[in-house]
């Protein structure tokens, strides 16, 4: 018997890696707060985030984008395509030189919707994006398909694995969050068709394609545990990093903001904690759909052993 603490990524990572070995698994999530995973950018790019993140986290996350279509469906698979402005080429030639598995492209030869203001441009073929929210809710009946029991409340019993993000900072003293900031536009004057990223010396972003002419912009980083609401400031961060890749975004009209606080230990690398007889997921910090399933794989092998399952 296994109770999964949490519904967010990492819980429901969790709880079908060990159903999928035949764990009799209970998730309990009171569904108050939507987990922070409901706001992020559904980004796949392990190659992108090597110019950041640790080899373990691009090593791992190289694994992700099979193990999601796998469960859900196909992602969308269009590569990631990273700009930056004319004055910031450095900026460019600095990330290349931290990642790999790019090639120097001509932006607006793979995004005909770009202006020609962008001369050069890296383009990682392999990366991947989704829809979060479609991608847990998909996640979550998949795992109910395997037998997995969903609760608001309800006592822990057997092994307690807990994924609750930053609520379980009660046991993980070290344990930080980074808010997030984050906006969804219609945009009927762009058209674009896979992830951007903007290198900016203050206002980076990225700006992920949600169909129907819709886009997820994000994200800040900000070494903060406020909980409130997204401030002016970001929003106008935000959009103004998104004109500067298409000036059609001057007229995008903004469905969402949100803003939420992403869990991360001080090294900044997803991990699984043993604490007390509870095992801990956490620390997904930017990491969570890239790093959740590898985790989760390695929790259920640790637990269960092979994979009995998949099917």
């Amino acid at each position: 018997m296994c109770t999964v603490l949490g519904a967010g990524v990492a819980g429901l990572c969790a709880a079908t890696a060990l159903a999928e070995r035949g764990a009799n698994v209970t998730v309990i999530d009171p569904g108050a707060v939507a987990p922070a995973s409901s706001l992020a950018g559904g980004m796949l790019a392990p190659m992108c985030e090597g110019e950041s993140a640790p080899d373990t986290v691009v090593t791992a996350g190289r694994g992700a984008a099979e193990w999601w279509e796998a469960r859900i469906g196909p992602l969308t698979r269009r590569g990631t395509l990273v700009l930056a402005p004319a004055r910031d080429q450095a900026e460019l030639k600095r990330f290349a030189r931290g990642t790999f598995g790019y090639e120097w492209v001509t932006p607006n030869q793979l995004e005909t919707g770009l202006e020609a203001r962008f001369a050069q441009g890296l383009f990682y073929a392999e990366e991947a994006h989704m829809d979060p929210r479609r991608a847990l809710s998909l996640l979550k009946e998949r795992a109910k398909g395997l037998g997995v029991r969903f609760t608001a409340r309800g006592r822990a019993e057997g092994q307690v694995i807990d994924c609750r993000g930053w609520a379980a900072r009660d046991l993980l003293s070290d344990l930080r969050a980074v808010r997030g900031e984050m906006l969804l536009v219609e945009a009927p004057d762009v058209d674009l068709s896979r992830t951007l990223r903007l290198l900016h010396p203050r206002f980076p972003c990225y700006i992920v394609p949600r169909g129907l002419g819709r886009y997820m912009i994000g994200a800040t980083m900000v070494e903060s545990d406020d909980s409130g609401a997204i401030t002016g400031r970001a929003v106008m961060e935000l959009l103004s990093a998104a004109y500067t890749v298409h000036p059609g975004f001057a007229e995008a009209r903004v469905l969402e903001c949100g803003a939420g606080l992403r869990p991360a230990f001080p090294d900044n690398i997803p991990a699984i904690r043993h604490i007390g007889g509870r095992i801990h997921l956490n620390g997904m910090f930017r990491h969570g759909f890239l790093m959740a399933p590898a985790l989760a794989e390695q929790l259920g092998n640790d637990l269960m052993g092979g994979l009995q399952n998949a099917g």
